[in-house]
Order: structure tokens, then sequence, then C-alpha cells
């Protein structure tokens, strides 16, 4: 019924509650998650780069041996194969965890095999896909993998030291000889009671993958550039940091001329990839006391692990001759000498004294 003058009521429709709308709405159809993508690359070089240092630690290609028609023998090789790469491993998931925990997209480990003359590889990587936030995140991540792969490489020169076998001081022959850093004299000294420079010691397959493990951390640390080093110095020093990768290249370019050529392969590799590190996001803020303290024991571990001279050679000595004629002594007025002449114990040659 109607009344003049007032306009008819319109209630409009009807407000349904909330809860009876949401449960006769459909339920959103769900969106299909990406399936995890296999690391195919990672894997092959991975199984690869085992092959290399299994074989590398059998001495198939020095031996003559056909891993092929023998595969028996690539056995032999295993105990050096797995400990250097577990020890490489446990470097790079150092790296690839602590970029998770501070949200840097960061690759697998990538292997790079090598020719198993010597070691058969070049080590492992990870590939950054997006910089640090701050320096403290930088510091993390490049000091993550050297701690992480020499806490493992101790332990591995430690039991290798013990299986290894320790011979008297002897006169150099033909091969390859293997520097001392700090860190590995004083293991050397606290597992076997003397230094590695009072004798011959010739190292088990463990123990060789454990020295080379501390070879592979100080290469790493070294301050140059987006090396583990030049993370922990561009960390520690911000822009100050290019006098130090200055002084350090100029280090190891005047070490190639004391006794290994190999630093001069690593100065044009480092001046090819560059020797100043790229900024982080955040430039200002500093580590704080905790980090500075390890970002100075980090240093204080490449001092420790740092070898001038890593690999030098000995080339045969000449045969000795098969009758030697000693030279007839002269003799001056008085009857003394005038040129003495002593043995080379056990050759029976002369030299002049």
């Amino acid at each position: 019924m109607a009344y003049p003058g007032i306009p008819p009521r319109d209630d409009g429709p009807l407000i349904e509650p909330r809860w009876r709308r949401v449960a006769e709405e459909p339920w959103p159809t769900p969106r299909p998650q990406p399936t995890p993508r296999v690391p195919t690359l990672n894997i092959v070089l991975f199984l690869i780069t085992l092959l290399t240092t299994t074989m590398a630690g059998a001495n198939v290609i020095p031996l003559g041996i056909n891993p092929l028609t023998n595969p028996g023998a690539l056995l032999s090789g295993l105990p050096f194969a797995a400990t250097l790469m577990s020890i490489l491993l446990v470097h790079e998931l150092g790296h690839y965890v602590m970029s998770r925990v501070h949200g840097v997209r960061a690759s697998l480990p990538y292997f790079i095999p090598g020719p198993p003359l010597l070691v058969g590889t070049f080590g492992a990587f990870i590939r950054m896909k997006s910089p640090p936030v701050n320096r403290r995140a930088l510091f993390d991540v490049g000091a993550a993998g050297p701690w992480a792969g020499v806490m493992l490489a101790i332990p591995a020169v430690i039991v290798g030291l013990h299986l290894s076998e320790v011979r008297p001081l002897e006169p150099m022959e033909a091969g390859i000889f293997f520097g001392d850093s700090i860190l590995f004299s004083m293991l050397s000294r606290a597992v076997l009671g003397v230094a590695p420079s009072e004798v011959t010691i010739i190292l088990h397959p463990v123990a060789l993958a454990g020295w080379i493990g501390l070879f592979v951390t100080f290469l790493n640390l070294i301050p140059i550039g987006q090396l583990d080093g030049g993370h922990v110095c561009y960390a520690l020093f911000g822009r100050r940091h290019r006098f130090t990768a200055r002084l350090f290249l100029l280090v190891i370019a005047v070490l190639g001329f004391g006794g290994w050529s190999g630093w001069f392969l690593w100065t044009f590799l480092l001046l090819f990839l560059g020797i100043d590190h790229p900024p982080t996001l955040d430039t200002q803020t500093p580590l704080d006391p905790v980090r500075r303290t390890a970002a100075w024991a980090t240093l204080v571990l490449f001092v420790l692990t740092f070898i001038p001279v890593p690999f030098s050679t000995v080339e045969p000595a000449p045969p000795a001759p098969s009758s030697p004629v000693s030279p007839a002594p002269q003799f001056d007025g008085a009857l003394t000498p005038a040129r003495s002449v002593a043995p080379i114990a056990g050759d029976g040659a002369w030299q002049a004294a």
C-alpha cells in the first residue's frame, strides 16, 4: 500500500551473509607448480671430473693403463678422488648455502674436469646471478667456501700423513715436488714429529688430496678481483681494496720469477678478469665487529696456506762416467796442495772442494 507523497520503498537485493557466499563460491583452480629442473650439466661435469680425478689418483697415464680394458685399475684412485671431490664440493656448497641465506641467486656448483696427469681437475665454481645486498652479505658468501673447504682438508692431511711413508732426506731424484705452507708444515710436525724440510715424505693419496685442498684454499683467498679473497677484502676495506689488489698482483707477478712459472698465467688471468671488485648494492654499511674479526682471521688463513712455489720439477741427473779419473794433485814448493778435492758420497766422482 502506497501513501501519497511518499516514494515506494525499495529494499534492493537481499544481502546474503559472507559465510554463505564463500561457501557457495567454487574453489579457485590451483596454479600448476613448475617442475624442478634437473641440473643436467652440473651432474655431467661432476661425473666427468670424478672420472678424471680417479684416473689421476690411479696414475693410469704414467703407468700406461687403459681404463676401458682394465677398469679395476681405477679402484686404487678412488681414495684420492673421493677426498679431493669432497673438499671441492664442500667448498662450493659453503658459498651456495650462504647465498641462499642472504637471498642471492646462485647456481649449483660447476666442476671443471682436467687432464688426468696430475690432479684431474681445475676446481669448481658457482655463479652468482644477483649481487649481494651489502658488504656483510658479501663477506658471508665469500668466506664460507674457504672455511668450509679447509675444515675438511685439514683432517684429510692429518689422516693422510699417518698413512704416508717417511724416508730420510736424500738428494732429490727426478720428479715433481710439492711446496710447503705454514699450515702444512705445522700439521706435519704435529703428526710425524718432523718438518717436511727435514725428511722425504711420500704422500698417501689422501694426504695429497688434502694438500691440494689447502692449495685451492690459498689460491681462492688471493685478495684480487672476484676471487674469494677479493670478496673478503672488499667487504673489509670497501673502495680501499683497490690498493691491496694491485699490491698482490705485483707480488704474484714477481713470484713468477722465483721458481713457479704458473704465477705468470695467474697474473694474465686476473688482468683479463679484472682486479677490482664490483660494488655491492649498499656500499656504506661496514662489517660488524664479529664479521670484522672473522675477516681478519680469513686473511690469516690465507697467510697460513700460502705457498710461494707450489710445484717444482727436478730433471734426471746425467749418468755418471763409468771410469772417473781424478786429477793429478799439483804441489808447490812447500809441498801443500794447490787445490783440494773431495769425493761426492755414493757416486765415486770427484768435485772441487
